[in-house]
């Protein structure tokens, strides 16, 4: 059987400036430049490419639309301080603190929007606090 992960996914932006400094100054999330000049945002042992609407790398998708992913990023600061965070940047939460289930579980999650308007969900893994039965 085969397995599979994410190693990146592609963001079609307006305005690849401005969502580099959202991304950096908002969500703390480090820009790398990759290839000739490309940009992507480093999550971890994965990354989220970055191609502007009118000139998107090729290949790619079918119709290249900005403003149309919906993801959620796992973080580990916790939620309330998050929020506090994204008031002072006036970045306004659009839902949240909510219980959702993700791939590994349960999460606390607050939902936002970046300049494209993609929505980004913010979560933290509640399953990892759980006490496993029998422990």
């Amino acid at each position: 059987m085969t397995s599979y992960s994410i190693d990146h996914f592609v963001l079609t932006v307006h305005n690849l400036d401005r969502t580099c400094r959202f991304y950096e100054q908002v969500l703390h999330i480090p820009v790398v430049t990759f290839g000739a000049g490309r940009k992507a945002l480093q999550l971890g042992n994965q990354k989220i490419n970055l191609h502007e609407l009118e000139s998107p790398f090729s290949p790619h998708a079918q119709r290249p639309t900005s403003g149309s992913a919906d993801f959620c990023l796992m973080v580990d600061t916790p939620v309330d301080v998050l929020m506090n965070h994204l008031t002072e940047q006036a970045v306004p939460v659009l839902e949240g603190p909510v219980e959702r289930t993700g791939a590994q579980g349960r999460l606390l999650s607050i939902y936002i929007r970046d300049p494209d308007g993609n929505l980004i969900e913010l979560a933290n893994d509640l399953s990892a606090s759980e006490v496993s039965p029998g422990t």
